[in-house]
């Protein structure tokens, strides 16, 4: 090995859902919301002027924030923005887990935290989901450097109560507490107003799902003042201007429109309690999911059999093949019209096979 190379931060990086482009395909592999963002975002966007492109975007993204602050009825002070919740994650890594306890995560959750634990060298343990899926409170009720899952667990879909948050919260007063709400909008009560009575505590939301702005990449975290305020100073010493001028228009005709947002979520949430209904027909099993997404073995059939056998037809479901996940599918939840095209194939290879 030559010298220099000795001296290079190397890490296995986070591999992201595939991102096909058939014309034909039904895309259920990365957990996007079928449906266009509120009507609102399209106006924004045409009617936002190309010569404001040549002017850096303002650092605060104060008008984003207020938009945030006033649709959750919090202070601007308990919110921050950033480049999607992956930004907002890894600046929460990077500014709270700072110790030599190691911060506790399920085994099986949202594969970018142990990338972010290797980048920034933060040791950590994962104590393990129990035999369904399921987070185990009393394994977070230890000395730690901090905590993170996702509420409802990625790639499960299993939600954790509120009171079971808020035990796992008074066991870890001396530590940094993260929930991480991506999908929280599908069926799960938010730990939004446990932040004033915890100020340890800080809950991670994003654009991504509920909001239909995946590319766009806004994400954002509530907390006390003081929290924010350390992730400001760190965000301001890494690069000041994170949201680009169109992301901020967007993010505030979005989060302004509550109507479109909650008819959204709603015909998710039914499509998806159809979607298990089917699926137990043919012969499938899952937890409860309060998710956008399904994580579901079949009887008979191995997961990888049925992965492939859909990406052959241009239907794309993510497959995690390592451990405990092994024969498991996650399928997102598209349009209904997408949902009965890949049941239709199922039942058919099902059958057939």
């Amino acid at each position: 090995m030559r010298t220099w190379e000795e001296n290079i931060r190397k890490v296995v990086p986070y591999t992201p859902g595939e991102q096909p482009n058939q014309p034909d395909m039904i895309k259920l592999n990365t957990n996007e919301n079928p449906y266009p963002p509120a009507p609102g975002v399209e106006r924004a966007l045409k009617e936002m002027s190309a010569d404001t492109l040549r002017l850096y975007p303002d650092p605060t993204a104060g008008i984003l924030v207020e938009a945030i602050a006033e649709a959750y009825h919090v202070e601007k002070d308990q919110v921050f923005v950033g480049v999607g919740s992956d930004d907002v994650l890894a600046m929460c890594f990077l500014t709270f887990f700072n110790g030599k306890k190691p911060i506790l995560f399920p085994d099986i959750t949202y594969s970018f935290y142990d990338v972010w634990a290797e980048l920034f060298r933060i040791p950590y343990e994962r104590p393990a989901l129990d035999e369904n899926f399921r987070i185990r409170k009393e394994d977070y009720f230890r000395e730690n450097g901090g905590v993170v899952f996702p509420n409802p667990n990625a790639p499960t879909g299993v939600e954790m109560p509120l009171e079971d948050i808020e035990e796992i919260l008074n066991h870890n007063q001396d530590a940094i507490v993260i929930v991480d709400e991506a999908y929280v909008d599908f069926g799960v009560q938010s730990a939004l107003p446990l932040i004033d009575k915890y100020d340890n505590l800080l809950v991670v939301q994003t654009f991504s799902k509920s909001r239909s702005l995946a590319g766009m990449r806004i994400g954002y975290v509530f907390g006390n003042p003081v929290l924010i305020k350390y992730l400001n100073d760190v965000k301001y010493s890494f690069n000041s201007y994170t949201m680009n001028t169109a992301a901020i228009a967007a993010g505030v005709a979005a989060v302004r429109d509550k109507e479109y947002f909650e008819k959204t979520c709603s015909k998710i949430i039914e499509t998806r309690e159809w979607t298990k209904a089917e699926l137990k027909k043919l012969g499938f099993s899952f937890g409860d999911s309060k998710s956008n997404f399904i994580f579901a073995a079949h009887e008979t059939c191995p997961a990888e059999e049925l992965f492939r056998a859909l990406r052959e037809q241009h239907i794309y479901v993510r497959y995690f093949p390592k451990g405990r996940t092994h024969n498991h599918l996650r399928i997102t939840i598209g349009t209904r019209e997408e949902m009965e095209k890949f049941l239709s194939f199922l039942k058919e290879y099902l059958k057939n096979r």
